[in-house]
């Protein structure tokens, strides 16, 4: 049963998350409303995903993911948020979330991007991944650095390229004929090998090595 904790000042619909999450099966371990509040729990309950609202009374949502992201050990984080600003996706992104979700979304729709969190996946309401993407590919234009860094195994390298491609692990593992567990295992010793810390930082180096293309 995946662990999962709730942030969110607005107590109705922090609870009206918490039981639908509930009724789908999850362990929902915290329900809190404030962020210095959620990190503290995070590391008592210690939640295998966070359920993250972006506008908190006392500290920003990418200050708490930014804060969570040190925990060890560090718990995913899913934003779902009413806004949908460029600034707002970035932010969050880069402090560690790994994947955005607007509060618009239906039911099903959360409750599969929580189960796609807690798989490893990078989930983002449709229209946001591509600005993600784009946000990288801008980083990525820059001279290359010298060619002296982790070697990876050719199969490694296939599945980067496939989950740089926007693929999800079940997906990558369809496209290859392996299991759920061994692509897993290997996105995990390509994150070690790169000193990378999340799926989102693995895109980019994805990009950056070109291996995003057709």
């Amino acid at each position: 049963m995946v662990r999962v904790m709730v942030v969110d000042d607005h107590p109705m619909w922090r609870d009206g998350v918490a039981r639908d999450l509930s009724e789908a099966g999850y362990d929902v371990v915290a329900v809190v409303g404030e962020g210095r509040q959620a990190i503290r729990a995070a590391a008592a309950v210690r939640p295998q995903v966070v359920v993250l609202d972006l506008h908190l009374p006392d500290m920003s949502g990418a200050e708490v993911a930014a804060g969570l992201a040190g925990a060890d050990p560090a718990p995913k984080v899913l934003v779902l948020s009413a806004s949908a600003e460029q600034d707002d996706v970035l932010a969050a992104v880069k402090a560690g979330a790994s994947g955005y979700l607007v509060k618009s979304a239906s039911r099903e729709e959360f409750l599969d991007a929580v189960r796609r969190t807690a798989d490893g996946d990078a989930v983002f309401t449709p229209g946001l991944a591509g600005l993600v993407l784009g946000e990288y590919r801008r980083l990525a234009a820059r001279p290359a650095a010298a060619d002296d860094g982790p070697r990876l195994t050719e199969r490694e390298t296939e599945v980067l390229r496939l989950v740089a491609k926007g693929l999800t692990y079940r997906q990558v593992a369809d496209r290859l004929v392996l299991s759920h567990r061994t692509v897993q295992n290997h996105v995990q010793n390509t994150l070690s090998k790169l000193q990378l810390h999340n799926r989102v930082e693995l895109v980019r180096y994805a990009i950056e090595q070109g291996l995003d293309a057709d």
